[in-house]
């Protein structure tokens, strides 16, 4: 077992002395240095000198039959290409990332506020935006469904989706349900054995992933009939598995090709401009570049799950969970989207990292007329983690306990059960994440003698003088599953490449891997060079043109193209050394590649690689699977639905200013298992990112939707954590090698994320006295001016 704390940018910087480019190292990222001066292309920079402008019109309600769309003005403004609607559509109307419920564009009704109806391609993004305006829709409005009790009665109500459309009447507006029963479930007789019961409902607002590039890309048609596409994304290949069939395409005439992006956390899972932007290049001949406008972003891409949850735990006097009783309801919006996997781990992972003996849970999803949730990072592990933290608190007040003693009490570890019945056969450090960040140094108090004030809540706008601040500290841990589950056949394909170029041998990696800022490329080259010992690596553009990696997403690139990416540079190397076998006769057992050589442990360097290679290229492929998963059983919840687990612990200071609702995170530790750190310095930025969006859900990050429509699509109403927001970080950093991984390593994006909100509302209501359980909690929440 290691361990690293990252205190602050000292020790950022010590923790990559002595480094090399290999695994373990932290080397420059290679788009890093362009990203910081301004230099880096992307998506939205893309340029062709006889390009058309998209554009998109979109509905101003979050409901109604649409009863004609008269596009003839439209089509007379000069500078105007063409202009569709779905009848111009020349293949299926519909796709969607699970379910095929969405279509391209609204055919006779429209779902949700912003939901495009017709397209426009242009000479100018002008033009483009004055003919949208002159396309008549005649609507006829109808009351929108946004609430739990209009979607669970439709026969009062109505349904999102006609139930014929895609589900038989049985399941009305309910997207997805998940059951969970373990042990003797919830009856009498278990609640019997509990001599504390500790109730609350709980509610999570709907949070956007807000990256900072807008959904963008440019499509052009090709001289085959297909269409060549260079976007921001996730995921090349289910992109393209949907767009295939709306275009009237075979999928090897759509080729995608990834574009610069500007943040992902989940919003680019989905398609957004992809089929847009390629109908417009199919119907013009000419290519069509689509950038989204800020506040069109806001409604052209799935947000996070809304939630409202009902938890109740029973436990004994001395601190032993005996039940948990949970409902967790979602709101997944107009369309499917990710819901069904949402709900999966939702249900799954709802209860946290604890042994609890017996557990009835129900997770559903609903369809209403509010924006379409879907994915976005922590994935329905985060909106749970809420919940069940925030009752842990309530059960230790209630029993007199210490709430991270009460944790280390019920923690999970290395060998106990899922409540699905899935055995945990990988560490589990629970306690000692929990023990860790309890450990470290807290800061220093406020010194109210000498005071700064521009350290306290709302102090830049010179609020406070110190009056009316109380400080707080609040704990939490989280769980969350890393790569693609239930049965999914979750696979990441990469080429590795090695010849000789200018006298050196160099390696290529090829995958379809987003880089979406993860620093995938990175570890990409880590791994050939560690693999193959060369220095220099070079990175193929990620495309179709080579099989699936997956979507970025699930914290799952590592491990999956990472590993795939080690099995073709494995494979490449024994083709080498057999190569020289056969050139050179060797029968030595224990050859390796190191320093551009070809070398034995016991005789040291036999052959440059230059020279056994020559004129030759050795090119391979692999694939590489995670062990199996199977689907979780309907109404028990039972079944080996997830390939590894990943814990993060938190502790929060924050400082409040009662008589103003203002809040400071002062500092938010965080201690994390990551199995194998392959690229520390990453490491350690990505749990210190996904703390950030963790604090930003917890005190400002919320779309508002008011009768199903969006309020606030604007970063100026829309508030995400700043650089003055953003409190120090210090990192444990454990490293417990999970045997099943590739390097042993484990996903790391997604559980900060998790597990830190609930730190900070703890923390909060430390400071407080007071329930807090809606997040993010907002200055009115704290001041009683609701």
């Amino acid at each position: 077992m290691t361990a690293r704390t990252i205190q602050g940018q000292k020790n950022l910087q010590d923790i990559t002395t002595g480094s090399t480019d290999g695994i373990g190292g932290s080397p420059l990222r290679p788009d890093g240095t362009l990203k910081v001066r301004g230099e880096f292309a992307y998506s939205s920079d893309m340029w062709h000198e006889d390009m058309l402008w998209g554009m998109a019109l979109r509905s101003p309600h979050p409901r109604a039959n649409i009863l004609s769309v008269d596009i003839a003005e439209a089509l007379k403004t000069p500078g105007v290409y063409a202009v569709l609607t779905h009848e111009d559509i020349p293949g299926s109307k519909y796709y969607g990332l699970e379910i095929q419920d969405q279509p391209a564009l609204a055919i006779d009704k429209v779902r949700y506020h912003g939901e495009a109806i017709a397209l426009v391609a242009a000479d100018h993004p002008e033009t483009a935006r004055r003919a949208v305006k002159k396309i008549k829709v005649e609507y006829e409005v109808l009351t929108p469904i946004t609430t739990e009790e209009q979607a669970l009665h439709p026969e009062v109500h109505g349904y999102v989706h006609e139930p014929h459309e895609y589900k038989s009447h049985a399941y009305g507006n309910i997207c997805h349900s998940q059951k969970l029963v373990h042990g003797q479930g919830v009856t009498e007789a278990v609640k019997a054995l509990a001599d504390v019961v500790v109730r609350g409902e709980y509610e999570v607002g709907m949070q956007d992933q807000a990256f900072l590039g807008p959904e963008s890309g440019l499509a052009v048609p090709a001289e085959d009939g297909g269409i060549d596409l260079y976007v921001a994304t996730q995921w090349l290949h289910v992109d393209r598995q949907q767009m295939a069939p709306v275009l009237g395409l075979p999928e090897e005439k759509v080729r995608l090709t990834l574009a610069g992006v500007g943040g992902a956390f989940g919003g680019r899972e989905d398609l957004s401009m992809q089929i847009h932007a390629s109908l417009l290049a199919q119907r013009t001949g000419k290519p069509v570049k689509i950038v989204y406008s800020r506040d069109e972003s806001f409604f052209g891409h799935v947000h996070r799950h809304p939630a409202k949850m009902t938890y109740e735990h029973g436990a004994t006097r001395d601190g032993k969970l005996v039940y948990a009783d949970v409902r967790l309801v979602l709101d997944g919006g107009a369309y499917a989207s990710a819901s069904p996997a949402v709900v999966g781990n939702a249900a799954s992972l709802g209860n946290g990292p604890y042994n609890i003996p017996n557990i009835r849970m129900e997770a559903i999803a609903l369809y209403t007329n509010n924006p379409s949730c879907g994915a976005m990072r922590g994935f329905g592990a985060v909106q749970a983690c809420f919940g069940y933290e925030s009752q842990m608190d309530k059960l230790a007040a209630e029993l007199g306990m210490d709430p991270v003693e009460l944790r280390q009490l019920n923690a999970m570890s290395e060998g106990d059960y899922m409540p699905t019945g899935q055995r945990i056969d990988s560490p589990a450090p629970v306690a000692e994440l929990l023990q860790r960040v309890k450990d470290m140094p807290l800061p220093p108090p406020l010194d109210l003698d000498n005071l700064d004030i521009r350290e306290l809540p709302g102090a830049l706008s010179n609020t406070s003088h110190g009056e009316g601040i109380v400080r707080g500290i609040g704990y939490s841990v989280g769980i969350k599953n890393v790569g693609f589950s239930e049965g999914f056949d979750d696979y990441s394909t990469a080429r590795v490449r090695l010849e000789v170029i200018g006298g050196e041998p160099v390696a290529m990696v090829h995958t379809a891997m987003a880089e979406v800022g993860q620093g995938g490329v990175t570890v990409h080259g880590q791994i050939a060079r560690t693999e193959l010992g060369v220095e220099k690596v070079t990175i193929h553009p990620a495309n179709t043109e080579v099989g699936s990696a997956g979507s970025t997403s699930a914290s799952r690139q590592t491990y999956m193209t990472g590993g795939a990416v080690k099995l073709a540079a494995e494979a490449v190397k024994q083709a080498l050394i057999a190569k020289g076998r056969k050139r050179y006769g060797w029968t030595h057992q224990d050859l390796n590649l190191v320093g551009g050589k070809v070398v034995s442990a016991a005789q040291g360097a036999l052959v440059s690689m230059v020279d056994l290679l020559g004129d030759e290229a050795i090119d391979l492929t692999r694939e590489h699977h995670h062990r199996p998963t199977v689907a979780f059983d309907k109404e028990t919840g039972q079944g080996f639905g997830h390939v590894q687990y990943t814990f993060c612990a938190n502790r929060a200071v924050v400082d409040v200013d009662v008589d103003l609702g203002l809040v400071k995170v002062v500092e938010l530790t965080a201690a994390q298992d990551v199995g194998k750190a392959l690229n520390p310095l990453s490491v350690i930025g990505q749990i210190q990112g996904g703390c950030t969006q963790a604090l930003g859900l917890a005190v400002m990050e919320e779309i508002i939707v008011k009768d199903g429509k969006v309020r606030n699509a604007s970063f100026t109403d829309y508030l995400i954590p700043t650089i003055l927001d953003v409190p120090p970080i210090p990192v444990d950093m454990l490293e417990l090698p999970d045997p099943n991984a590739p390097y042993g390593l484990r996903g790391v994006g997604e559980a900060p994320t998790v597990s830190a909100t609930p730190s900070i509302v703890a923390a909060i209501r430390a400071a407080t006295g007071l329930a807090l359980n809606r997040i993010p909690v907002r200055p009115e929440h704290l001041t009683g001016t609701l």
